[in-house]
């Protein structure tokens, strides 16, 4: 048994062995836990930081409680990170409860204390896949106000049945990845491909694999194909009525953030 050991800490090292109880970075130090009870969700550990910078906070750390049976739709929050090439992009669900209640969920590489992210790195086993559940005002508040990002907010369509089905279904990985770590992949296991996964596990018609989930900036275009997104505009139409970065600069100390970006129907 000794022989062996020497072994194992040299894949370890190398981040070869997923875990779950490495240095963390601060704002992915919680794996949130989801505990469902009938109709009741408890999600503890929803993250709701006060940013004042890209990399600047007051971090909080909340335990939210949601009735499912108030769930009404979920929101798909796209990111590309470049103006010029829609190509590289982040992509995360949001949730709604009632009229004004939701709860963001990003799937993410889990970097560790002063780790960056990297595409390459993102290729070689060096980050672990964190399920981040949040407050609007933070993941997306950050990305327009410290990170610049353009953030755009499309409605989903989709029944309340399988709204649930499919919020139940990533909470359900979330809780499983708290006790057993799984890689993040830059192409094969992402934020997109993850949603994608999800949906499919949930929805009654499979979204195929698409040039438009490898360039996760694009798939806005392959969700609005596919009559995914709940709206019967034209995509270019789409993406400028869903674009949020104006209203949500505007409505940045506002209680009712969530709802001000969404803007009149």
């Amino acid at each position: 048994m000794a022989g062996r050991a020497r072994p194992l800490a040299i894949w370890d090292r190398w981040g070869l062995s997923p875990r779950t109880d490495r240095d963390w970075t601060a704002e992915q130090k919680v794996a949130p836990e989801f505990v469902v009870a009938g109709d009741s969700l408890t999600v503890k550990g929803v993250r709701n930081f006060a940013w004042t910078g890209p990399d600047a906070f007051e971090a909080a750390w909340e335990d939210r409680s949601y009735d499912l049976g108030e769930l009404r739709r979920v929101w798909y929050i796209l990111t590309p990170f470049s103006t010029s090439w829609r190509g590289p992009a982040h992509a995360l669900l949001s949730f709604q409860f009632g009229e004004d209640d939701f709860l963001a969920v990003s799937v993410e590489a889990r970097r560790e204390e002063g780790e960056t992210y990297g595409l390459v790195k993102g290729m070689l086993r060096r980050f672990e896949i964190l399920y981040v559940a949040g407050d609007e005002r933070d993941l997306v508040g950050m990305r327009v106000l410290h990170r610049k990002d353009s953030v755009f907010v499309y409605p989903v369509r989709a029944t309340p049945d399988g709204v649930r089905a499919l919020l139940l279904n990533m909470a359900e990985k979330a809780n499983r990845l708290r006790e057993h770590a799984t890689f993040y992949h830059t192409l094969f296991d992402n934020c997109t491909t993850r949603i994608v996964h999800h949906v499919n596990r949930v929805a009654p018609t499979r979204v195929r694999w698409s040039l438009r989930i490898l360039l996760p900036g694009y798939s806005d275009a392959l969700a609005h194909r596919l009559g995914l997104l709940d709206t019967h505009l034209p995509l270019k139409e789409a993406r400028t009525r869903w674009f949020v970065d104006e209203r949500a600069r505007r409505w940045a100390d506002s209680p009712d953030f969530s709802v001000r970006i969404r803007g009149e129907e």
